[in-house]
């Protein structure tokens, strides 16, 4: 009798170490210091990060201050993101300590930002995931030790630059610096006499003669086939997709909880709240090889959730922190493609033009962000896990305040009620095709499992 409450203590200790909430967050484009706000809302979310066990978001920034070997790209992610070092320190207040970097913006710096980046994550004490100086550090998990047990973290990115791709190292070359990317196949299908047609105008034009194959043609680089799903179709890139499975998998064995960032911008053609057909291949696949959850983020808005075999797929979180008007700096680059002076033009200069700029023909006709509302609120998800089995998926409404001064906008707080209702039911519809159910308590999603 007298071993019983130590048998009784080691009994608690053990289910306490696999009992393990986790907090996830989209994209963190922080500019601005977090610490020094105190509305009741905000305080509430950071207490909610800070109460988790373990917090995750994804670091869409580059942690620098523009060193001489931090030279701009020819080509950027959109915005030059770049934060003050000191940043990693406001989100670490916040209560995250568990970061991506694989992004469309981990190149904006070229190799030295990036270079600077993962020493300042380093030197925070920060694990990070998604870059690397190749591309087996790139795709390696991070580890994080908590008193609850290990947790894993992989990260990757469909949407890059072509040079933001990491090179794999062989005994005679070094491997090229980058990211973890997660490619995809694209082919279009079409009937057949638009196929004819498509076959008449590569005439008309002169076209040089390709080698076609047996099951498809190829026009101008784009692989069109004849069939019934008419419309656009993608697939995983073979090698990557394994590559990181293979991760994923190395993690499980590694780890008792593995989490797998994905990075993605592509959806659906003419449904871009839905992603594309390759993003949920393989964010089930992650699952099936031992991910207990699969963050998505890029789009800047939400995207639904599924869960597969009680697991998690958050296809997107949109923005947590998106003070993307109030980077310090920009290259001439930037200037140019507003038709401002490169030299002469200010920050704001450039941030009021590409906020009044016409949709560049060729691209799709779009709002900018700060006049759609889908861009500035999000759901912050709180997860349980009892060993392997998810217990409970909360999620929290946040509003990044749309309609503030570019001083203000972009942090988060949690939602009004009025508003916390609608975002909340915008996620229950973009879930419904996925067959998950979310119930609303006290102004919180409730995901059924």
């Amino acid at each position: 009798m007298k071993f019983y409450p130590l048998l009784r203590f080691l009994y608690m200790e053990v289910l306490e170490l696999k009992r393990i909430s986790i907090v996830a967050t989209g994209d963190s484009l922080i500019t601005m210091k977090q610490s020094v706000h105190s509305e009741p809302r905000f305080l509430e979310l950071a207490d909610l990060i800070r109460g988790a066990d373990v917090a995750f978001t994804n670091l869409e920034m580059l942690l620098h201050d523009y060193e001489s070997d931090a030279y701009p790209a020819a080509e950027c992610g959109g915005t030059y993101t770049r934060a003050d070092p000191v940043m990693i320190e406001e989100l670490k207040w916040m209560g995250f300590d568990l970061v991506s970097t694989a992004n469309n913006h981990s190149l904006d710096y070229m190799y030295g930002g990036l270079f600077k980046t993962l020493e300042h994550l380093d030197a925070a004490g920060v694990p990070h995931a998604g870059t690397g100086r190749n591309l087996a550090e790139a795709r390696q998990p991070a580890y994080l030790e908590t008193s609850r047990g290990r947790v894993a973290l992989i990260a990757a990115a469909s949407t890059f630059a072509s040079f933001g791709r990491a090179g794999a190292a062989r005994r005679d070359m070094h491997g090229r610096p980058g990211l973890n990317p997660l490619r995809y196949e694209t082919w279009y299908v079409v009937r057949e006499e638009t196929l004819e047609a498509l076959k008449r105008v590569a005439e008309e034009m002169g076209l040089p003669e390709v080698v076609q194959p047996e099951d498809a043609y190829y026009f101008l680089r784009k692989k069109f086939v004849v069939g019934e799903d008419v419309g656009v179709h993608t697939k995983p890139h073979k090698g990557d997709m394994e590559g990181n499975l293979e991760a994923v998998r190395d993690a499980a064995r590694q780890a008792d909880w593995v989490l797998f960032s994905l990075h993605a911008h592509e959806g659906r053609m003419g449904d871009p709240e839905r992603p594309a057909e390759f993003i949920e291949e393989f964010a089930r696949a992650c699952i099936d090889a031992g991910a207990h959850a699969v963050i998505g983020h890029g789009h800047h808005a939400m995207r639904g959730i599924e869960i597969r075999d009680g697991r998690p797929i958050f296809y997107s979180l949109g923005d947590f922190i998106f003070q993307n008007e109030t980077v310090a700096k920009m290259p001439a680059d930037f200037y140019e493609r507003y038709k401002l002076d490169p030299y002469s033009g200010t920050p704001a200069d450039a941030y009021d033009a590409r906020q009044k700029a016409p949709p560049r023909p060729g691209y799709p006709a779009h709002k900018w962000f700060t006049e759609e509302e889908k861009y500035w609120i999000s759901v912050v998800p709180s997860m349980t896990f009892e060993g392997d089995r998810l217990t409970e998926l909360k999620l929290h409404p946040i509003d990044l305040g749309q309609a503030k001064p570019r001083s203000q906008r972009g942090r988060p707080m949690l939602a009004e009620p009025e508003l916390a209702e609608r975002i909340l039911e915008t996620m229950r519809e973009l879930s419904r095709p996925y067959g998950t159910e979310i119930t609303v308590e006290d102004g919180v999603g409730v995901v059924k499992l």
